[in-house]
């Protein structure tokens, strides 16, 4: 009886523990001092320079300052392969609360985020800034915690969008 027990709830704590626990990906330089783009229950915006991208994600979670995270962010220049960027663009913004799926349309690479905190819901909205370049596409994504996809890119331009 303990055995079932400890099968049937250990992948729960394992998700609990992956929710409220803090998140590193290093090493990366993760701007100024590593100080945070964000306080506890603030709004911010953060975009990487241009032609930079999204390359890692650090957050430290606070059940007690309105189980908010704090965010930081680093960005690198994109290979020179895929050249400049040939646009750039907000995406839609999840509302609070909601389930929530984002990519960059049209192939698009993570340059900055855009985010507000909603203490009605405990939760924020987000919005992704991102940007194309020449056509290339990803391949080959995977997911990190709290469902990051993360991908590869060709070498050659794409006949297609994923819009």
């Amino acid at each position: 009886m303990d055995i079932f027990l400890l099968c049937v709830f250990l992948p729960l704590v394992t998700v609990a523990w992956g929710q409220y626990s803090d998140y590193y990906y290093g090493p990366y330089n993760y701007g100024d001092n590593d100080e945070w783009v964000n306080v506890y229950r603030q709004g911010f915006n953060f975009q990487c320079p241009h032609g930079q991208v999204i390359v890692a994600v650090r957050s430290v979670f606070s059940k007690k300052e309105g189980s908010d995270r704090l965010w930081n962010y680093a960005c690198m220049p994109a290979s020179q392969s895929l050249g400049e960027p040939t646009e750039c663009w907000w995406e839609e913004i999840n509302r609070a609360g909601t389930e929530w799926y984002q990519t960059c349309s049209n192939n698009g690479l993570v340059a900055g985020f855009q985010s507000q905190y909603f203490p009605s819901v405990l939760d924020r909205e987000w919005q992704f800034y991102c940007c194309r370049y020449s056509r290339r596409c990803p391949y080959s994504c995977w997911d990190r915690q709290w469902k990051f996809i993360v991908c590869r890119m060709t070498d050659y331009d794409c006949p297609f969008q994923n819009v």
